[in-house]
């Protein structure tokens, strides 16, 4: 009776924490295996310890999403020609598994090693085309990042407190998308936003390139069209009105159109000339008829 009231109860929580989005995927078409970890809450002395370690203090939304899951998984497939195909992942990492990106130098290693640090660069507002506020974040002190999602290797959404100073406790967060080229992308402010938005999206491939200028690939985009019609359309018309800069317009009825060639001019003496060498060729048969005869 117990272990009924307790699975019933969890069901109930986890129905609210998963938005319903279990009951909508076992309902649409070709959808199979749809699997939600069950994970107990974190201790809060697990995220003291964690703010401690790190000199950050955890947003709320998020502290609350620890207090009530210690991570987030929930996976779900596809049937293809009767074998399950994984494809959508939703995942949030464990206050243990929420580690900096940038792992400290050991002491073993060179002195001129090369570092993540070494790809930034300072840049004027103007010339990155960012505002003060979006600014990108850096691989060295001067920000704090850690790992939410490795996005199954295509990318890394990563937790970032920007302008920090050594020794001061950082207070604000934002949720930024690290893609395999190592450029930042903007996401959300809170983790609540980005917690919707990876609902919304369905835990997809590639759902966080949709947010940068190049968006995702031509085979993430077939999948998104097909478990995403009216996300998808609303993406595709969005970046149809921006303008597509990263595309190469080419009409291929301009580009492949032969040259039409000029007709040559008629000379107005090759009538004549023509004319003459017919009336010359038959007085030559005449002539040679003649010795005939």
């Amino acid at each position: 009776m117990e272990d009924a009231i307790d699975a019933f109860v969890f069901k109930g929580v986890a129905e609210r924490l998963t938005l319903g989005i279990t009951r909508i995927l076992e309902n649409m078409p070709g959808v199979v295996d749809v699997r939600f970890a069950e994970r107990d809450p974190a201790e809060k002395r697990s995220l003291l310890s964690w703010e401690q370690k790190n000199t950050c203090i955890l947003p709320e939304d998020l502290r609350d999403f620890y207090l009530t899951t210690d991570g987030f998984t929930l996976t779900w497939s596809v049937k293809l020609d009767d074998e399950c195909v994984p494809l959508g992942c939703m995942l949030i990492n464990s206050v243990g598994r929420l580690c900096p990106l940038l792992q400290p130098v050991s002491v073993f290693s060179l002195p001129n090693a090369p570092s993540l640090a070494d790809l930034d660069w300072e840049e004027s507002g103007s010339e990155s085309g960012l505002e003060p506020a979006q600014s990108a974040p850096h691989f060295d002190a001067r920000s704090r990042i850690y790992e939410l999602d490795s996005c199954g290797g295509n990318g890394k959404v990563c937790l970032v407190y920007k302008n920090c100073t050594p020794g001061v406790v950082a207070q604000q967060s934002e949720i930024w998308f690290l893609d395999r080229s190592l450029c930042w992308h903007f996401l959300t402010a809170t983790f609540t936003a980005y917690y919707r938005l990876m609902i919304t999206h369905l835990g997809l491939p590639e759902w966080q390139y949709a947010y940068t200028p190049y968006g995702p690939s031509p085979q993430a985009k077939q999948w998104a069209s097909l478990y995403q019609p009216l996300i998808f359309c609303c993406e595709v018309s969005q970046t149809d009105s921006a303008g597509d800069v990263f595309l190469n317009k080419l009409d291929p009825t301009k580009a492949f159109k032969g040259k039409a060639k000029a007709p040559p001019p008629k000379k107005k003496q090759s009538t004549q000339c023509s004319s003459g060498g017919t009336a010359k060729g038959q007085g030559n048969i005449g002539r040679h008829s003649g010795t005939k005869r």
